[in-house]
């Protein structure tokens, strides 16, 4: 199992092209995002598509929207009603899906009528007065066929809380696609429930009871029938996002696994920033700044081994915000 843990194939975002800096936008422009680049890319190989270009829309183009005709959402021209692409976007996106397999998430571009993930204007098809909001069609069509991908527009990275909830998801989906080169097995999905209990328990805890559920009669049935609804309800509960409460909790069970090696004064210590931290007095790395000190003076393996306690590069300081 370890070998499968630690031996993840290359950790891959799908994004929209813009994002990157290429020219490809209605306008020829870009939309060139430079923490996307210069942060996550020191992590993440990206994998760029634009579907305006791959239905053949060209650069520069006239622009499209979204429109509703009979409570049905087209994507049409502005200056042209009578383009419709939606057709052609629902192709392509049903087409980059096949080849997301091995992509452990998607950045959209917000507000796009292709590419937003949420909140796109929609408009009337006649008067062309915003009626909504909808999400980008082909956004939409990959989110639909992949419901269990991590995805995030940029505009929504600038929440702190938000990028952290993204990027823990897409660490613990690329790991799962390790297990998965590894060969799944009912050893193998045991194994990696158990690394990654207190990440769940962070989230959601009913989830992290039906997982437990579901891990425990995995042996039962066809594994890739019980692999396969196990990450449809853990990408559920990982995108709920965790709660300073919630993470207390986990903190407060992580202190029970070595709170009878320290002392009074250490537990106090603890205990103290644990509820600094729940009451967003400070930062969730300020506990567990202690907690690693403690691990390191009295080692735990089950703790050393939850991704809890390092769930993405420390530099990326995700957990440096109150």
């Amino acid at each position: 199992m370890e070998s499968a843990a630690l031996s993840p194939p290359p950790l891959r975002i799908a994004i929209s092209s813009c994002l990157l800096g290429n020219q490809v936008r209605y306008d020829a422009g870009h939309k060139h995002n430079a923490y996307i680049t210069q942060t996550l890319g020191e992590y993440f190989e990206f994998v760029p598509f634009c579907p305006e270009v791959a239905i053949g829309l060209g650069i520069p183009r006239p622009p499209i929207r979204l429109v509703s005709i009979d409570g049905s959402i087209r994507v049409r021209g502005v200056n042209n009603p009578q383009q419709d692409v939606t057709g052609a976007l629902i192709e392509n996106a049903e087409a980059v899906a096949r080849q997301l397999r091995n992509v452990s998430g998607y950045l959209f571009k917000t507000g796009s009528p292709s590419c937003g993930m949420e909140r796109v204007k929609v408009y009337h098809a006649q008067s062309g007065h915003p009626l909504g909001s909808s999400s980008g069609m082909f956004a939409a069509t990959i989110m639909r066929a992949l419901p269990e991908l991590p995805v995030e527009e940029e505009g929504r990275l600038m929440d702190p809380r938000l990028r952290e909830n993204f990027i823990e998801r897409v660490f613990i989906y690329h790991r799962w696609h390790g297990y998965l080169a590894g060969g799944m097995t009912p050893a193998a999905l045991v194994d990696f429930h158990t690394r990654h209990k207190f990440s769940v328990l962070a989230h959601d805890e009913p989830s992290y009871r039906e997982l437990g559920r579901l891990v425990a009669g995995a042996g039962e049935r066809e594994i890739g029938e019980a692999a396969g609804e196990y990450i449809r309800v853990l990408m559920r509960a990982l995108a709920k996002i965790a709660t300073a409460k919630q993470h207390a909790n986990v903190l407060m069970h992580i202190m029970g696994f070595f709170k009878a090696d320290i002392d009074s004064d250490d537990k106090a210590e603890l205990l103290d920033l644990i509820d600094a931290y729940r009451r967003e007095q400070v930062p969730l790395i300020v506990p567990m700044t202690l907690i690693h000190h403690h691990l390191r003076v009295h080692p735990n393996d089950y703790l050393s081994s939850q991704t809890y306690i390092n769930p993405h590069p420390g530099e990326l300081m995700l957990r440096n915000r109150n």
